[in-house]
C-alpha cells in the first residue's frame, strides 16, 4: 500500500486512545506502520532478503519480530535527549518504555497485513521462505480506505472522542474482509485449472477484478463483476519461460536473475539480430501478456547456427 495509507493507518490506531498511553505514542504508531518500507533504500545490499522488496523488513522475522524495539529504542533515546536539554511537553505524559514497545509492535504489525491484500505481495515469512503471499482484497491506492480513515481520524480529534477512530478501524477491516472474499469467487470463476491466479481490485469500482491467471505456460486475462459474472480477455498467450534462449537469458545478468527471483508472473520476449538474441522478462501483473508496457528487463545472449560460431 502507499504510504499515506500506512500513516493513516498508524494515527488511527494511535487515536483510538493509545496515543495516551506513553509520550511519544503517536509518532511510534506512525512511523512503525511505515519502518517496513525501509528496504527501499537497501537494494544494493548483499544479503537478497534485505535487498528484495517486501521481503525480510516486510515478514513476521524482520517486521514484526526484530524492527520494533529499534524503533522503540531510537524513540526513547530522543526522549532523552529532549529532556536532557530541558524540553516540556505539552502532553503531559511520562514516558513509559513499555507502552513505547507495544506501540511499535502494533503500528508495525499493520503494515505487513496491509501489503498483503495487493497483487504485489510480500514475502511473509522471509528470511526462511521465499514464498510471496497475497490476498487481493484492495488496490495499491484505495481511496475508500483514505476517506474512511481520514474521517475517522478528523471526527476522533475535533470532538475528542476515541470512538469514531475505532469506527473508522473497523469499517477498515470489515473492507478488506469483503474484497478478500469478492476476489476469492473471482479466482474460483477462472475457467480451467490455473497454477497461479490474481484478482487485482479496481481503485473505485472496488468490486471489479482485472484477473490474470497461468495455465501450463499460458497467460490470459479477463475481467469478473459480482454482478455481471467472469468476461474472459484476448485468446492466451505463452509465456516462452521454458525456452532454452530464456532460461540462459535468466542467468545471464544480476538484473535478470534479481528480478525473475521477485517475479511470480514472468515472461519472454525474444528478438533475434545476427547471432545474438536479446530477452526482455517482463511480469505480466503489471505489464499484461503481450509486455505492452515498460516495467521490464532485458538480457542480450549469444545464439548459435550455421552462421555463428558455438559458445
Amino acid at each position: 500500500m502507499d504510504n499515506l495509507t500506512h500513516s493513516l493507518v498508524g494515527w488511527a490506531l494511535a487515536e483510538t486512545g493509545l496515543k495516551h498511553r506513553t509520550r511519544k505514542g503517536l509518532a511510534a504508531c506512525v512511523l512503525a506502520a511505515n519502518m517496513p518500507d525501509i528496504d527501499v533504500f537497501f537494494g544494493w545490499a548483499p544479503w537478497a532478503p534485505l535487498a528484495t522488496h517486501r521481503g525480510f523488513t516486510h515478514g513476521l522475522v524482520g517486521g514484526v519480530l526484530l524492527m520494533p524495539p529499534l524503533l522503540a529504542g531510537l524513540l526513547w533515546l530522543l526522549d532523552r535527549w529532549q529532556c536532557s536539554r530541558g524540553a516540556t511537553f505539552s502532553s503531559g505524559l511520562a514516558m513509559r518504555f513499555g507502552w513505547l514497545l507495544v506501540l511499535c509492535y502494533l503500528g508495525a504489525l499493520t503494515h505487513p497485513l496491509l501489503d498483503l491484500q495487493n497483487v504485489y505481495a510480500i514475502q511473509l515469512l522471509s528470511p526462511m521462505r521465499e514464498t510471496w503471499f497475497h490476498t487481493d482484497g484492495l488496490f495499491i491506492v484505495s481511496p475508500w480506505l483514505l476517506a474512511m480513515l481520514g474521517l475517522g481520524i478528523w471526527q476522533s480529534r475535533r470532538r475528542r472522542d476515541v470512538r469514531p477512530a475505532r469506527v473508522a478501524l473497523a469499517g477498515v477491516v470489515g473492507f478488506i474482509a469483503l474484497n478478500i472474499g469478492i476476489s476469492a469467487v473471482a479466482s474460483h470463476a477462472v475457467p480451467g485449472r490455473p497454477d497461479r491466479v490474481f484478482a487485482s481490485p479496481e481503485p473505485v469500482l472496488f468490486w471489479r477484478r482485472d484477473m490474470i491467471w497461468r495455465e501450463r505456460g499460458r497467460i490470459a486475462m479477463g475481467r469478473y463483476d459480482p454482478f455481471g459474472g467472469f468476461a474472459a480477455g484476448e485468446p492466451p498467450v505463452a509465456d516462452a519461460m521454458d525456452d532454452p534462449l530464456v532460461r540462459r537469458a535468466a542467468t545471464a545478468t544480476p538484473e535478470a536473475a534479481k528480478f525473475l527471483a521477485w517475479s511470480q508472473m514472468p515472461m519472454a520476449r525474444i528478438a533475434r539480430q545476427g547471432c545474438e538474441a536479446t530477452v526482455t522478462f517482463g511480469d505480466a501483473r503489471f505489464t499484461g501478456p503481450r509486455l505492452s508496457r515498460n516495467f521490464n528487463v532485458a538480457a542480450t545472449v549469444p545464439t548459435t547456427g550455421p552462421d555463428c560460431p558455438r559458445q
